[in-house]
């Protein structure tokens, strides 16, 4: 009787441990579903900076950097941007961030630098490697044919695969999925973009974030009722169509 008390006893604290182990492992995939204070971060920094709102993204810089976000990860966010918004917002951004970082150096606080973003590889032709980073984030093959916008203006689809893709989403600072953020932050933010935005938001879904997630990305954006509104169907449409796919 005194084993089988003991190999009960055993046989307790093994399923304990393995039930509090799957609430965790549940817990942790709950807990994937939501944006991180970090992700929220970037997703304001790009608004407001896109917005020209620069005593809120005084603001969100300062929480940002609170939430882990490095100097050099903060600085390729508002260089990021400019691809959307141009250099006018980028530069006052990044002039922001020049104010804020001087004013936690004068209280004292020292703020990670974080990594430096690492040599791009320049022996292939960089319109190929802008092509295939497109198809990595649309996961579809790009068409030898130029239609559209590009064919109207081949130029503008050169500086689109070359400059945008190959030098800017190469680099290494961002991941793909924090660069989105920023994309979709600005082009929700400026408005009239509805069709890159769709676009964007699809790109988000191929590489890891979830409906849950850019519905949380929804709410995180400080927009107007009826920009908010645009957004939400814009996103909606673009979930119903993975749905029927």
């Amino acid at each position: 009787m005194k084993y089988v008390s003991i190999f009960a006893f055993i046989a307790t604290i093994i399923c304990s441990s393995l039930f509090g182990q799957s609430l965790k492992t549940e817990s942790m995939v709950k807990n994937n579903q939501s944006l991180s204070v970090k992700e929220k971060s970037i997703i304001k920094i790009s608004s407001f900076a896109a917005k020209g709102d620069l005593e809120q993204l005084k603001t969100e810089l300062n929480t940002g950097l609170e939430a882990g976000l490095s100097i050099n990860e903060t600085k390729e966010i508002l260089i990021h941007l400019y691809a959307y918004c141009g250099f006018p917002r980028s530069i006052r951004g990044l002039q922001t961030f020049m104010e804020v970082l001087d004013e936690r150096k004068s209280k004292g606080i020292h703020d990670d630098v974080g990594n430096n973003a690492l040599p791009i590889n320049q022996t292939e032709n960089k319109y190929e490697r802008g092509k295939k980073v497109l198809e990595q984030l649309t996961k579809t093959p790009e068409s030898e044919t130029l239609t559209g916008y590009s064919a109207f203006a081949p130029t503008i689809d050169v500086f689109l695969k070359e400059h945008l893709f190959a030098d800017i989403f190469e680099r290494n600072v961002l991941t793909y999925a924090q660069r989105e953020l920023v994309t979709i932050s600005v082009l929700s933010t400026i408005g009239g973009a509805e069709p890159m935005l769709q676009s964007h938001l699809n790109i988000c879904l191929n590489i890891g974030l979830t409906p849950e997630q850019l519905n949380e990305f929804v709410n995180t954006l400080q927009l107007t009722k009826k920009e908010t509104e645009t957004l939400k169907n814009v996103l909606k449409e673009v979930l119903n169509s993975r749905k029927s796919q």
